[in-house]
């Protein structure tokens, strides 16, 4: 079955076709910068001219980079503060006349490493990081989905989250070596051996292509492996939650 699975992050929303049976990508990636505003309607009009670019007809899965409760953003995480108490599934359809299924990106991108990749038959409790803008996660306890996990959210020291001082965005902001990052994300996972104690953290997002130059800081107990879908995770488990959730953006 064929699905359009689509990634929206702070700094480009991308999407492609995907085989929701084996999460096998069957298109190009085909990505557009995220509008600056980050506004809904704005960032709707995106969505709607890459689900145009692929003259696709069917439901389409969707990760975004938020707390996503019934299809319904619960909190801003990096876009326009407009964001919450948006039904994103209701808006999605309305701007592209195709039913939606929105979730957190992170619960996305576990859900690919989970059918299709490392996560693939793991029980216990599997945590999935995406490095990006933010720090997403997502948490699976034996394959079941525990969504929006939001582990990047800890305060932490004088940042109201953690994803501030840690995430990808950091790194550039502050233009810090891997070395010094690599300190800082190791931290974080740190905090969240500690609090959650997991069997197994899955590393993914766009900073997980550089694994070799950060992966020798991460000193935790906890077993840490690189998610090898890296940045098309997103993508691939958009397509297969539009199969497994059950929120919807209906059309009238």
């Amino acid at each position: 079955m064929e699905i359009l699975g689509i990634d929206i992050g702070g700094s480009g929303i991308k999407g492609a076709l995907v085989n929701a049976e084996t999460g096998e990508m069957l298109t190009e990636r085909f990505r557009i910068p995220t509008p600056k505003s980050k506004k809904p309607k704005d960032m709707a009009k995106v969505v709607a001219e890459i689900v145009g670019h692929f003259n696709y007809e069917g439901p389409v899965g969707c990760g975004f980079p938020s707390i996503v409760k019934n299809g319904v953003c619960k909190s801003p995480g990096n876009l326009d503060p407009s964001w919450v108490g948006v039904n994103i599934d209701e808006l999605f359809t309305e701007y592209t006349g195709h039913e939606f299924t929105v979730l957190n990106d992170a619960d996305a991108a576990g859900y690919a490493s989970m059918n299709y990749g490392v996560g693939k038959g793991k029980n216990g409790l599997v945590v999935m990081i995406t490095i990006g803008t933010g720090l997403g996660s997502g948490a699976f306890y034996n394959g079941v989905l525990i969504p929006n996990f939001e582990l990047g959210q800890i305060p932490y020291k004088k940042y109201k989250k953690i994803e501030k001082w840690a995430a990808a965005s950091a790194k550039e902001r502050e233009d810090l070596s891997f070395k010094k990052w690599g300190k800082r994300f190791n931290k974080f996972l740190k905090l969240v051996e500690l609090i959650v104690c997991p069997d197994l953290i899955i590393v993914g997002g766009g900073t997980s292509k550089k694994w070799e130059e950060f992966s020798h800081h991460i000193k935790i107990e906890t077993e840490v492996v690189k998610a090898e879908l890296m940045n098309h995770a997103g993508i691939i488990g958009a397509a297969v939650a539009c199969l497994r959730e059950q929120h919807h953006g209906h059309l009238h």
